[in-house]
């Protein structure tokens, strides 16, 4: 090294060996002597100096030099090898400098290649690939398409694609078994995952079970049961082998194996420890509903009743009330009564959630809380425990004491006293209820009384129960009195606004009627009273396209109601759309294929289409539904004449006479179809009948003066006579009705009544033709339905019929006439 780099003082051997200009003329560098000694001493050879180019030496670690790619090797200092001499007898001690000279080629072409141990014998072997990274990466690919499967079939599952969820636990078990395979087979088992295994299995049998393929997931729960390991890693994960028992006990429940599941039920008991009492508790409600299924009522009170004093709860006790009312234990039924209105609900007063100051951020603060998640599940327990409470109620009343009265004072009481007050008056509204299925009317409105003075919650819905049943007596003015108080007590209450508008429907103020059935509607949409009462008003109105857009809304929230989709059809034949009231009238017939009703409706309406088969066959159903409605019977009647098939409407006429025994019309038309038959006898056999039972008819006399003057009779004259004394009777009593119009303007507006009703009783049938055997028409009668027992009079078709041909009215020697007074004695 240069002497102008060496130390300025002696005892400072180390400074400026840090300060080596590589870029310094390599001349200087031949006339340093210690320079030039170091190197021969560790070569033994001087070495041959070149001017350093441009490019900057190799710079090593630890001072040692890289290898070329062309093998050459330089010159290199041993690194524990003694200085030679030479180097010794220098007057300076020359310490190790901090930027070696060794290890550097003057070779601006070579690279020096890094061989610390000097064994490097040309360039290095590539890099060997490791034998079995090709297999562990395959066995991580294998694991994640496990776990996603496994994922993706909880996800299916979640959003109710049972069967997708199902084949992808599947498939990641197939991929799970191979994987355990391949580990088996690389003697590396030990590595087996065995969360990953026990996920896969848990959630292939929860699958199954979702599937309702119960044999497959009792396989399955019962594989991870029976291995040791994973019932230890089940353990780990908080899925003890219990709670696995649960699950086969419930699968067992669903296959109605009751004895067997409650075998399973107990054991998972047996494997829950009491630090897990919630899971306890739950397996015991299901044993005790196991024993109510079975029908073993007193092992059911055995559970309930220790879970009741354990941890009670609303469920348990209306099961326990159940379970002693099915054991006919009065006693015990109290005291489970009892037992459920003490159980604690854990929600907090309702005051909470009102503002009881102007604190703007308190009122922010209830506002936001008013109607959150947390209040929500409030309110659904609150009205679950209060339908609980209500309904066992209901249900002990009758059993508890010698009547339901007393039986529903004593629960009164009882939730008087108790934290459900509120359901008092609804308990007394239910006793009421109770009086009117027992037809006790006037007990059951002295509690509803009762109850409409209080200021309660229920007061408008006992107003309302008035309002309807002083309507059913026809006491228009009490029931418009407490539909007026059902309003005011609560002006939200559409049931209130419904009574008020039947109130005027009934005084036929259908104006004022529909505007309260539309105020119904504003405070509930969903009225479905109002909506179809509204409807009904329309109607009356005659505003029919308004009628009609209410039945439809009516019938898109009551999509199986047979009475809209009628009254659809009824306003649509209003309308005169025959085709669309068909169609709902077909509706109407899937919903209830057996009213008679609406097939004699269809019947109707193809009639005025003038398809008379289908008609036909539409009366001919309704008839055989309910023979006693007297206009499908004209009906069929006169569609049997007009095709002159008188022996079928013989059979309809003898129907006729069974609902109607009083009226003689009937029985005249049979015997006129007798006589058009050609059975001539017969009929005269039948006029003599109704002559018995009606002596003063005349047509009827009429009629065998006819018949026995034809056939030669010898009753001819006394038949003559007879008529005679019943016309001039009948001319009497024309001249006192006569009379009696002329003396009275009251009694001629009676008579005028009498005359109308006569009028309508005696105006032509709508269905019915007039018989060619009579110089009258046929007269049909106001329908009347009765009950009468039914025998299908219709049978076989008949396999000749007759012709259509008829006789000519010279051929028939009664057609057109009538009996004079010529024929009459003198």
């Amino acid at each position: 090294m240069s002497n102008r780099h060496l130390p300025a003082e002696e005892d400072d051997l180390y400074s400026g060996y840090n300060d080596f200009n590589p870029l310094f003329d390599c001349k200087e560098l031949e006339n340093d002597v210690g320079f030039q000694e170091a190197i021969r001493s560790s070569h033994g050879r001087k070495p041959l100096m070149q001017p350093i180019t441009g490019h900057l030496p190799d710079i090593t670690t630890g001072g040692r030099p890289l290898s070329s790619s062309s093998g050459s090797r330089t010159p290199m200092l041993p690194i524990s090898r003694p200085v030679t001499g030479a180097v010794q007898q220098s007057s300076v001690a020359r310490p190790m400098s901090a930027i070696s000279a060794a290890g550097y080629s003057s070779s601006p072409t070579r690279s020096l290649a890094f061989d610390p141990l000097g064994q490097s014998r040309g360039p290095a072997p590539p890099l060997e690939e490791k034998k079995d990274d090709a297999y562990v990466e395959k066995i991580k690919m294998l694991e994640k398409k496990v776990n996603d499967l496994t994922t993706e079939s909880c996800m299916a599952q979640s959003v109710g694609n049972s069967q997708l969820a199902l084949e992808k636990a599947k498939e990641a078990e197939r991929k799970e078994r191979a994987l355990v395979r391949q580990r088996e087979q690389s003697d590396s088992a030990e590595q087996t995952n065995i969360d990953r295994t026990y996920a896969v299995l848990l959630n292939l049998a929860n699958q199954y079970e979702n599937n309702e393929m119960y044999p497959e997931a009792l396989s399955s729960y019962q594989l991870i049961v029976k291995n040791k390991m994973f019932t230890n890693e089940g353990e780990l994960k908080g899925c003890s082998p219990g709670r696995l028992k649960v699950n086969l006990a419930n699968i067992f429940v669903k296959q109605k194996n009751y004895p067997k599941a409650i075998k399973f039920y107990r054991m998972a008991l047996d494997h829950i420890s009491d630090d897990y009492k919630e899971m306890r508790i739950k397996i015991m409600q299901n044993i005790g509903t196991v024993f109510v299924l079975l029908g073993q009522y007193p092992d059911a009170i055995t559970s309930f009743e220790h879970i009741m004093s354990e941890s009670p709860n609303i469920r348990t006790g209306y099961n326990l009330i159940l379970c002693y009312y099915a054991s006919r234990d009065g006693d015990g039924m109290k005291i489970a009564f009892q037992k459920l209105l003490s159980v604690p609900l854990g929600i907090d007063d309702e005051d909470k959630y009102i503002s009881a100051n102007d604190d703007i951020k308190s009122n922010m603060l209830i506002e936001a809380i008013k109607d959150d998640k947390l209040h929500q599940m409030e309110r659904e327990l609150k009205a679950r425990a209060e339908k609980y409470v209500m309904t066992a109620a209901k249900l002990i009343a009758p059993a508890i004491e010698s009547s339901f009265a007393a039986g529903f004072d004593w629960c009164v009481d009882l939730v008087k006293s108790s934290p459900y007050v509120e359901l008092a008056n609804d308990l007394q509204l239910k006793k009421a209820m109770t009086f009117f299925r027992q037809m006790h009317f006037d007990q059951a409105m002295k509690i509803l009384k009762e109850v409409a003075k209080q200021d309660s919650r229920v007061k408008s819905a006992a107003s309302n129960n008035l309002c309807s049943l002083y309507i059913l007596e026809k006491d228009y003015e009490q029931a418009e009195r407490y539909a007026d108080l059902a309003m005011n007590a609560d002006r939200y209450n559409p049931g209130a606004f419904v009574c008020k508008g039947n109130t005027e429907f009934v005084k036929q103020d259908y104006v004022k009627a529909a505007e309260f059935f539309k105020e119904a509607l504003r405070n509930d949409s969903s009225c479905t009273e109002a909506l179809r009462n509204l409807g009904l008003t329309y109607k009356k109105l005659n505003r029919l396209e308004d009628a009609l857009d209410c039945f439809l809304k009516l019938h898109a929230i009551l999509r199986d109601s047979a009475e809209v989709m009628y009254q659809l059809a009824d306003t649509y034949e209003l309308l005169e759309d025959p085709q669309q009231a068909v169609e709902w009238l077909m509706q109407v017939i899937s919903v209830v294929p057996n009213d008679p009703k609406a097939l004699a409706k269809l019947g109707d309406l193809h009639d005025l289409d003038g398809d008379k088969s289908q008609a036909l066959h539409y009366y001919c159903e309704s008839f055989r539904l309910f023979p006693c409605n007297m206009g499908v019977i004209e009906w069929l009647a006169a569609y049997y004449v007009q095709t002159q098939l008188y022996e079928k409407a013989i059979q309809y006429f003898e129907r006729a006479i069974l609902v109607q025994p009083s009226e003689v019309r009937w029985q005249l038309l049979v015997a006129s179809c007798y006589r058009r038959s050609g059975n001539n006898q017969k009929a005269l056999e039948t006029y003599k009948e109704i002559h018995r039972r009606f002596p003063e008819d005349a047509q009827c006399l009429r009629f065998l003066v006819r018949i026995s003057q034809d056939l030669g009779l010898k009753e001819v004259q006394d038949y003559t006579t007879k008529l005679s004394k019943v016309e001039k009777m009948k001319e009497l009593r024309e001249q006192r009705v006569k009379a009696a119009r002329e003396g009275s303007r009251s009694r001629r507006a009676a008579d005028n009544a009498d005359t109308t009703d006569c009028s309508k009783s005696e105006r032509p049938g709508a269905h019915v033709m007039s018989l060619p055997v009579s110089g009258e028409p046929y007269e049909s009668s106001s329908p009347k339905e009765l009950d009468a027992s039914y025998v299908d009079p219709l049978g076989p078709p008949a396999d000749t019929p007759r012709t259509g041909a008829r006789k000519r009215a010279d051929d028939d020697v009664f057609a057109g006439e009538d009996v004079g007074d010529q024929l009459l004695p003198e």
